[in-house]
C-alpha cells in the first residue's frame, strides 16, 4: 500500500510539474503575442524629428559667372569686292573716327564706275537732242506744219530722255559710292582687336561664290573700351535684386588683387526656358583699358533680403506633384503637407519666400510613405545624429 501512495504520489507531481510547464508556455505565449500587438501598434506611429523656421538672412550675396564686353564693338565687312592692296593698323592699334585701316584693289568695280560715267554721258547726249527735237517740233507747229501728235511724241520723247538720264546718274551715284568703299575706314574712336586680312587677299561683300555658303569677308574688328559692358545670367529666384542702383563687385583672373565695381544698366525682362535666368548688364569705367573684350568675370552681388524670408533645412523639403512641400505636424501630432515657394537653395539650407509661420513644426526628413493626416511621434534624437549638416555649415 505504500508503495502504491508512493506511485500516486509521484504521479500527480508529475501531473502538476505538466500543468505548471503548460500554463507558463501559455502564458508565455500571451505575453508575447502582447509584446508584438504593443510593438506593432507602437511601430505603426513613426518617430521623426521637428524643426522650426528661424528667420533669413537680412542681406543676400551671391556670386555668378560673367562676361565682359567692349561698349561698343564693330566687325567690319567689305562693301567692295576685291583684293587686299594694303592694310594700315594691326592688332592693338588705336584709330579714331575715319582712320584708314586697309585698301582694297577693285578693277572690277572700277570698270563698273566707268561704264556707269559713259551711261549718264550718253544718256544727256540723248536728252539734249530730245529737248532740241522738241523745241524744233514746238516751232513748227506754230505755223502748223506739222501735227500735233507729233509735237505730243515729241514731248514725250523729251521727257523720257530725262528720266533716262536721271536713272544713269543714280546708278553713277551708287558706283561713286561703292568706289569709297575700297578704302576702309574706323567707324568710330577705338581699338583693333581683330585683323583677318592679309596683302593679297581676296574679300567679298557676300552672296558669291568665293566664301562657303556665300557669307561676306570680316576684315577688322573696332571696339571702343573707355566703358566696358558686363553681362550676366541671373536666376529666377534672385531677380528682385535687378533694380536701379545696384552695384556689383567684379574680379578678373587676370588681375587677383585689383577689382571693379559695375553698375546696374538693364535686365532682359524675360527668362531663358532652358536655364531659368535672366541676361542681366551692368557697365564698367574703363578709363585705363586694363580690361578687354571676352574677359570672364567673377561678379559678387548683395542686396537686402526679400521681406518675411524663413530659412530651413534642405532636408525638410518634399517634391511633389503639387511642387514643393514641407510636412508639418499638427496640434494633434498629424502630418499635413503644405507648399511652400522657395527662394535660394543649398545644400543644407534653404530660404523660404511664402507658405510658412514661425511656429511651424517642420518634420526633418520625412519618410517616403508618409501619408496626408498620418499620427506621427515626435522625438528629440541623440545629440549629434542629424546634425551634420549644421555643423558642415557652421
Amino acid at each position: 500500500m505504500a508503495r502504491s501512495f508512493r506511485q500516486h504520489a509521484a504521479m500527480s507531481a508529475c501531473g502538476l510539474a505538466l500543468v505548471v510547464a503548460c500554463g507558463y508556455v501559455v502564458v508565455e505565449r500571451l505575453h508575447a503575442s502582447h509584446e508584438v500587438r504593443t510593438t506593432t501598434v507602437y511601430n505603426a506611429v513613426p518617430d521623426v524629428e521637428v524643426v522650426t523656421p528661424e528667420p533669413g538672412a537680412k542681406t543676400l550675396a551671391i556670386t555668378l559667372p560673367g562676361t565682359i564686353d567692349a561698349w561698343y564693338q564693330a566687325p567690319i565687312y567689305p562693301q567692295a569686292s576685291g583684293y587686299v592692296k594694303m592694310w594700315y593698323k594691326d592688332f592693338g592699334a588705336d584709330v579714331k573716327a575715319g582712320d584708314t585701316l586697309a585698301e582694297i584693289n577693285a578693277p572690277g568695280l572700277d570698270a563698273q564706275y566707268a561704264q556707269a560715267r559713259a551711261d549718264l554721258d550718253a544718256q544727256a547726249a540723248k536728252y539734249n537732242l530730245a529737248v532740241v527735237s522738241a523745241g524744233r517740233w514746238h516751232a513748227m507747229a506754230k505755223s502748223q506744219a506739222v501735227s500735233g501728235q507729233s509735237v505730243s511724241v515729241a514731248d514725250a520723247n523729251r521727257k523720257s530722255g530725262y528720266a533716262e538720264m536721271e536713272a544713269s546718274q543714280h546708278n553713277l551715284d551708287r558706283f561713286s559710292a561703292l568706289e569709297k568703299f575700297k578704302t576702309i575706314v574706323a567707324p568710330f574712336d577705338g581699338t583693333v582687336t581683330s585683323r583677318d586680312i592679309n596683302v593679297g587677299d581676296y574679300v567679298s561683300v557676300g552672296g558669291g561664290e568665293h566664301k562657303e555658303g556665300g557669307e561676306a569677308s570680316q576684315m577688322f574688328v573696332v571696339a571702343d573700351m573707355h566703358r566696358m559692358r558686363l553681362f550676366v545670367s541671373v536666376p529666377e529666384v534672385f531677380s528682385y535684386m535687378l533694380k536701379p542702383g545696384l552695384t556689383a563687385t567684379v574680379s578678373v583672373p587676370q588681375f587677383s588683387d585689383h577689382t571693379f565695381e559695375a553698375k546696374f544698366l538693364t535686365v532682359a525682362k524675360g527668362y531663358d526656358p532652358n536655364t531659368r535666368t535672366a541676361v542681366t548688364e551692368f557697365t564698367i569705367e574703363n578709363p585705363d583699358h586694363l580690361l578687354w573684350p571676352g574677359t570672364f568675370a567673377s561678379v559678387y552681388l548683395k542686396a537686402p533680403a526679400e521681406g518675411n524670408m524663413w530659412r530651413i533645412p534642405t532636408a525638410t523639403l518634399v517634391f511633389q506633384e503639387e511642387g514643393m512641400q514641407v510636412a508639418v505636424v499638427g496640434a494633434d501630432n498629424h502630418a499635413h503637407f503644405r507648399s511652400i515657394t522657395v527662394g535660394r537653395m543649398a545644400d543644407t539650407h534653404t530660404d523660404v519666400i511664402s507658405g510658412l509661420q514661425p511656429s511651424d513644426r517642420i518634420i526633418r526628413n520625412p519618410p517616403a510613405d508618409l501619408l496626408e493626416g498620418q499620427e506621427v511621434r515626435v522625438v528629440v534624437p541623440e545629440k549629434g545624429y542629424g546634425h551634420a549638416d549644421e555643423e558642415i555649415d557652421g
